[in-house]
């Protein structure tokens, strides 16, 4: 239960790390603040991709010990009290980057600067934020005993099924995660872990790496606590923290689009499910989230095309852990390898369809100057279905339902572009058909 829960808060973190960093620049920023803009951005991209890393990792555990995968993720209300906050899409502010570093802060971690810091994330609501490194803490212990798990309950036959960093780390060694723009010093990214699990010392050791990645304390006596060698997601926010203090406090609001909190694709939004929701955050104690509905056209078709693509990444995460073989054959991809390379296609499409989303009004009477954002709605269900001829229909069918919604996009007026971008996307989907028909056929 608890590495489920480990697994849920690392995609949580990953996707409202991605919302922060997606939110910063536009027109706004102002000239001398743009440079530090995209480095920040670039940073914090890094951190979430390294997420994602954390993520793969979590489901090894899990898979080591005979359990299924689980790609699920916290949403509205909040739940219990290993989650670090309240799960929130929101734009890149001072109070947010309080409760990532408190989030990832280690827990010796003390000082005026940090009490300040501590209280800025707690909010209003004086909501103390929990820290990450608890649960992983809590885990180290019980795999740790002995009397609670015997050495057999490791199973190195699981293996072949594991995420690897040789599949999964593409290009992603130090220095090179979160550098799209060239803005990031080589000293700001760690190498991404992807750690394969086959016994009890293998377990600790991942746990171990996920959480000095984590909220490790800068190396004593480096300057303005930077580890200049690897240091952690902890560091890093603390660093952009720091400069954004910096920034004078009418700029500190221009450094993000004026996004929506919580952007949701108008469909799914009513009266009933909104009572519901509210009325589970008031009986946890807890505030009532502010949800807000995409209501344009344009941007809720652009929102319905990024909640799909998200669910197909998940899809792709999902269907390859039930795969086992090598990533081609020499000359064309296999089956698992196919899944892999559209995971990582789909990663590239969520940053470009949020882009545009980040250029489109939420309200459709386009008055009140709020931006539309990425959604991150979860999927009504992440079951495969029995049978992996059965899942690779439901890659097609998924596959066939972005074609329909690119045909809709193209065929209205639109005023955020994005057509050639569309055309390259159904061009890419009407080959991923393609490569599923053959693997149907040869299966």
């Amino acid at each position: 239960m608890l590495l489920r829960v480990a697994a849920e808060i690392e995609h949580s973190l990953m996707v409202q790390y991605l919302f922060a960093a997606y939110s910063l620049g536009g027109p706004q920023v102002p000239e001398r603040l743009r440079e530090d803009v995209r480095r920040w951005q670039e940073i914090i991209l890094g951190i979430a991709k390294e997420e994602m890393g954390h993520l793969l990792t979590v489901q090894n555990l899990i898979v080591s010990l005979g359990g299924p995968v689980n790609l699920g993720r916290e949403d509205y209300p909040w739940g219990t009290d290993f989650y670090p906050f309240p799960f929130t899409l929101r734009r890149l502010t001072r109070e947010s980057l309080a409760q990532y570093i408190c989030a990832e802060s280690p827990l010796d971690w003390t000082g005026e600067e940090a009490e300040r810091i501590k209280r800025l994330a707690a909010g209003e609501q004086e909501m103390p934020v929990n820290r990450v490194g608890a649960l992983y803490e809590r885990l180290a212990d019980i795999l740790r005993d002995r009397d609670r798990l015997p050495d057999t309950a490791f199973q190195a036959s699981t293996l072949p099924y594991q995420a690897s960093w040789d599949e999964w780390g593409r290009g992603y060694v130090r220095g090179e995660r979160g550098r799209d723009s060239g803005n990031v010093p080589e000293a700001q990214s760690p190498d991404l872990l992807i750690l394969r699990v086959r016994s009890r010392d293998t377990a600790l050791s991942a746990l171990t790496q996920i959480g000095d990645q984590g909220e490790a304390l800068p190396t004593a006596g480096t300057p303005d606590g930077e580890n200049p060698e690897e240091p952690s997601h902890f560091q890093r926010f603390l660093t952009v923290f720091r400069e954004l203090e910096r920034v004078d406090r009418p700029d500190q609001d221009a450094v993000a689009r004026p996004v929506a909190e919580n952007p949701r694709t108008d469909h799914r939004l009513n009266e009933e499910t909104m009572a519901l929701t509210s009325a589970l955050a008031v009986s946890a104690g807890q505030p009532q989230p502010e949800v807000n509905p995409i209501t344009d056209p344009e941007a809720a078709g652009w929102g319905h095309l990024f909640n799909l693509r998200y669910r197909m990444l998940l899809m792709d995460l999902a269907h390859a852990f039930r795969l086992v073989g090598p990533l081609d054959n020499g000359a064309t991809l296999t089956a698992r390898g196919s899944l892999i390379h559209r995971a990582f296609g789909e990663m590239y499409n969520l940053r470009a369809i949020a882009g545009t989303l980040l250029r489109l009004p939420l309200d459709e009477e386009r008055s009140s100057g709020v931006l539309a954002g990425p959604p991150f709605e979860m999927p009504y269900t992440l079951d495969l279905p029995a049978g992996d001829r059965n899942r690779w229909l439901l890659q097609r069918d998924l596959t066939e339902a972005s074609m329909n919604i690119v045909d809709t996009l193209l065929s209205t007026p639109s005023t955020a572009g994005g057509e050639a971008y569309l055309r390259a996307l159904r061009e890419a989907d009407t080959q991923a058909c393609g490569v599923i028909d053959r693997i149907l056929a040869e299966g």
